[in-house]
């Protein structure tokens, strides 16, 4: 199938008796970045596969418009209350308001004083459709930090594991990026790397001279921006997206059954066995009750709404649940904690043709510091990710002369055993489902990084004769003016967790039930036919972008389950 096709007819299931009737060999739940990627996998090896998807389905890449209509529906949504957390994030304000979920309907709490900026999106395609496309491969530095450091546990898979599956996923997506030899940041299988501006060149050389070998500068790695050209009802979905790329290739094969509408609730067990049986559903549009059939689960629905599936499926709320005998579940929470700071380089050269921001067209400093080093005040350490003269906003926009651009630190969080997502008791989703309660919040180390943070992107501005400023000291905004001081005050010195949108954890891999909730192949100990692949499994953060590490992780767990289905198991 060509990537400009529309979806296949039989891409969603109208008869949910049927569905009811029938055992799948695998139940995905969830149709994004990593749920397309299981649905490819598992049907290519010959599986029969349901896809459960909590939002609607989409029918035209105009959805990806960001016109006048748009910004009028994303002013009511916010006049509304609808989706006044997700605004907070400049995410929402460069996508259609539609890829991001209603908040009445779908809440979750907090403690007081202890915020956490979740941004969801709930459509087939999920979040791969607002992804910023960056593809960075986890080093060994990452999957095996605690034997560097002592903190925590080491994952139980090693870079060698995945490497494979990064090269395998890297073809397929046809991501840009280039060799850069960089042992804490390994190499992929790329198409041709983005160009550096002429301001990221300037910089680049600056830094290069400079002598610091935690300074260089290297152009990202990931998706082009989906043209502008394409949106068209007739056009593609970005390959980024998995409407674009797997979900596409997975119903071509005619074995995989996408629903769309159905907002999974639990996963159903059977008496005297710790097998999942199912799932159960609700009909996002009538309320009505659901349950489909599978020999296996995987939960790719993003990594707190796996959790939140998981919790509601102990036998605290269900019937044979899960004992979580642990009490692992839903704990070591993490999210990238991260900041950032705009400059202006005044001596950098002039742009030539209009250059837009994308996940390769931008540049990394990756890792700045603890590769070995342990005279620094934290443990890990932190990428930054830039982009200069990629604003595409009007000169006559500027306030200042000189090339503008950005640097944003994201840092390795620790995982800490009283960062947790548990169920409210008292507060319910549109289709009476327990929300999840979000407690988490950034340790002393956190704290010490960003102030490392803070000091490198100075002197790294400092040394390209540029110097630092507020989007609103750089740029005349008179109807977003008020947007923009909100969210240079979030962003003053650490955004709260979740804003980077870059969660993991909850439901950690490790080497034995006792320090895990699933083991090396993604497994829970507790229900062997229950796979948990997207960020919920991860053992520690990283400081890279998760997507692609999690697709990797999917695609690895996909193999193993086609090989034990094979087998008779389950």
């Amino acid at each position: 199938m060509e990537r400009g096709e529309a979806l296949p007819q039989n891409h969603q299931t109208q008869d949910a008796t049927g569905m009811a009737d029938k055992t799948y060999d695998v139940v995905v739940v969830g149709s994004g970045a990593t749920g397309g990627i299981a649905a490819k996998e598992l049907s290519e090896r010959g599986l029969q596969v349901l896809v459960l998807e909590a939002g609607r389905s989409l029918n035209s890449p105009q959805m990806l418009s960001n016109g006048i209509p748009a910004m009028t529906k994303r002013l009511y949504n916010l006049a509304t209350g609808q989706q006044s957390r997700q605004a907070s994030h400049p995410g929402y304000w460069k996508a259609n308001p539609d890829l991001f979920i209603n908040e009445q309907d779908n809440p979750y709490t907090t403690p007081e004083n202890k915020p956490f900026s979740w941004t969801r999106g709930r459509q087939v395609g999920g979040k791969s459709l607002t992804w910023g496309g960056i593809t960075l491969r986890l080093s060994d530095y990452e999957f095996k930090a605690t034997s560097q450091d002592g903190f925590g546990q080491d994952w139980p898979i090693a870079y060698s594991d995945l490497a494979p599956y990064y090269d395998y996923l890297e073809r397929f997506f046809q991501v840009q990026g280039r060799a850069d030899g960089l042992p804490q940041l390994p190499d992929g299988c790329y198409a041709r790397a983005a160009t550096f501006t002429p301001a990221e060149a300037y910089l680049k050389s600056v830094l290069e001279t400079s002598g610091d070998a935690e300074s260089r500068l290297i152009i990202s790695r990931g998706f082009s921006l989906h043209p502008q050209s394409e949106r068209t009802p007739n056009g593609s979905w970005p390959r980024s997206s998995s409407l674009g790329s797997s979900l596409v290739a997975a119903l071509t094969t005619g074995r995989v059954t996408l629903q769309s509408d159905a907002v999974v609730s639990h996963l159903n067990f059977g008496p005297g066995s710790d097998k999942a049986t199912g799932v159960t559903y609700f009909d996002r549009i009538h309320h009505t009750q659901h349950t489909v059939h599978g020999r296996s689960i995987m939960l790719c629905a993003s990594a707190i709404e796996s959790v939140r599936i998981l919790l509601h499926s102990t036998a605290a709320y269900q019937t044979n649940g899960l004992a979580n005998a642990s009490d692992l579940l839903g704990r070591y929470l993490m999210d990238h904690v991260s900041t950032s700071r705009f400059f202006v380089l005044p001596t950098a050269p002039p742009l030539e043709k209009p250059t837009e921001l994308s996940g390769s067209g931008s540049f990394f400093i990756p890792r700045s510091c603890n590769l070995g080093n342990q005279d620094q005040p934290f443990l890990r350490g932190y990428g930054l990710w830039g982009g200069i003269q990629r604003f595409g906003v009007p000169a006559v926009l500027q306030k200042v002369d000189g090339a503008i651009g950005f640097l944003i630190g994201h840092g390795e969080v620790l995982p800490q055993h009283h960062n947790r997502v548990t169920l409210d008791p008292n507060v319910v989703d549109a289709w009476g489902i327990p929300v999840p309660h979000i407690d988490c919040q950034w340790s002393d180390n956190e704290m010490a990084m960003v102030q490392h943070m803070h000091q490198r992107i100075e002197s790294i501005v400092q040394q390209a004769g540029g110097r630092c400023m507020g989007l609103t000291d750089l740029f005349h905004a008179p109807l977003m003016g008020a947007y923009l001081r909100k969210m240079e005050k979030i962003l003053a010195f650490a955004a709260p967790p979740g804003y980077y949108i870059h969660e993991v954890g909850g439901a950690c891999m490790g080497t034995s039930p006792q320090n895990s909730v699933v083991n090396a192949h993604n497994q829970c100990w507790e229900a062997p036919n229950v796979f948990v692949t997207d960020g919920a499994c991860w053992t520690s953060s990283g400081w890279q972008s998760p997507t692609l590490t999690s697709m990797a992780l999917t695609a690895r767990a996909s193999e193993f389950i086609a090989q034990q289905l094979g087998k008779g198991e389950f």
